[in-house]
């Protein structure tokens, strides 16, 4: 399945998929350590991975000396698991620098994500990016004897997952063109995983790891607990007590991307949703499968290729598409499931293949 693809700019640029289906497989996974499978899907993505990281050229990343070094300093944790990827992709320094996930080139996202905690906690997200670059693998692991689960990214990264100790983390784009020296999100949210157990532990990661793009992360844990930090390379930490966030942080800073992805809109339905005293959690998983927090924007890269659920108490996830198809996942029951999801950008009804 291919992978990452996309630096910033605005979507609907030159750079569209296809105005056909696009098909998209996903796939979940129990891998306790990383392992044989874990290389054969880096060796199947390497090129297009390394054609992503070395877009501005090689100059352009930092030398593999500052990356481990830095991953030493920020997340020293991770070191183990870092090197036996390392060794597992056989490559050459380029690959483990890749892999470091410091000062990558910087990416977008789309997404919507809500905290809800009336009743049992639950983080739910919309996951929009173009289908040709999502791995597409909800993967188990126990790396530092914690259990995860959680949607792969960047080869070792999170984009949303839930840990056996009930917290629960997603990701979306911060709407800033701003980038810096830092760290992928997708690693960070994976750090914040293996290393943390609540809503404060994981805003205190957030305050001293640095970013390399502005982003929003949702927060919630077993207690009810939640938080939005919006993080960014050029400015401090801001922790804010909202349930929700889409692609800005708190006003708009972009608005030829605004335009494109509407993040106002979906923020204020979703608060509206939020907010009415009649909700409850099923309906408002079905009202992330509908406009306009669900989007269909397939053609200009922006649509929504999944719905997940993470209830932190629970230790369980539930994975939503539009075709009908609903996966249901915990620490413990984890099982290998595939699915595949055909995505028009025509704007006819996704449908399972």
């Amino acid at each position: 399945m291919p992978a990452r693809g996309s630096t910033v700019g605005i979507p609907g640029g030159p750079r569209r998929p296809s105005a056909g289906p696009a098909m998209l497989a996903f796939a979940a996974r129990s891998e306790p350590r990383p392992a044989g499978e874990w290389r054969e899907r880096f060796l199947s993505q390497r090129e297009v991975y390394r054609r992503w990281y070395l877009g501005a050229g090689e100059a352009a990343r930092p030398s593999l000396e500052v990356c481990e070094a830095k991953l030493t300093e920020h997340m020293p944790e991770l070191l183990g698991v870092y090197h036996d990827l390392v060794e597992l992709a056989a490559g050459d320094e380029v690959d483990a620098r890749m892999l470091s996930l410091y000062d990558p080139p910087p990416f977008i996202t789309g997404c919507s994500q809500a905290a809800w905690v009336r009743g049992t906690p639950m983080l739910i997200r919309n996951y929009d990016y173009p289908a040709s670059r999502l791995e597409g693998i909800l993967v188990q692991t126990e790396w530092s004897g914690r259990r995860v689960i959680g949607m792969s990214d960047c080869m070792w990264g999170l984009l949303d997952g839930v840990n056996d100790d009930g917290l629960a983390v997603s990701l979306t784009f911060g709407g800033r063109t701003a980038s810096g020296e830092g760290f992928a999100i997708p690693l960070v949210v994976r750090y914040i995983l293996e290393t943390c157990t609540s809503v404060p532990e994981a805003c205190a990661v957030l305050a001293r790891v640095p970013v390399h793009a502005s982003q929003n992360v949702t927060l919630v844990d077993r207690t009810g607990d939640f938080m939005t930090a919006y993080v960014a390379p050029d400015r401090p930490l801001r922790l804010v007590r909202t349930p929700v966030t889409t692609n800005h942080q708190g006003a708009v800073e972009w608005p030829e991307y605004e335009q494109v992805i509407h993040s106002v809109d979906r923020e204020n339905c979703l608060l509206s949703l939020i907010d009415d005293p009649t909700m409850t959690t099923e309906r408002l998983k079905d009202a992330f499968l509908q406009a306009p927090i669900h989007s269909g924007g397939y053609r200009s890269g922006t649509g929504t290729l999944y719905t997940a659920a993470y209830l932190p108490g629970e230790g369980r996830v539930e994975m939503r598409w539009p075709s009908g198809e609903r996966w249901i996942e915990s620490f413990d029951a984890f099982v290998a499931l595939d699915h595949t999801e055909v995505f028009d950008a025509s704007g006819a009804r996704a449908r399972a293949a």
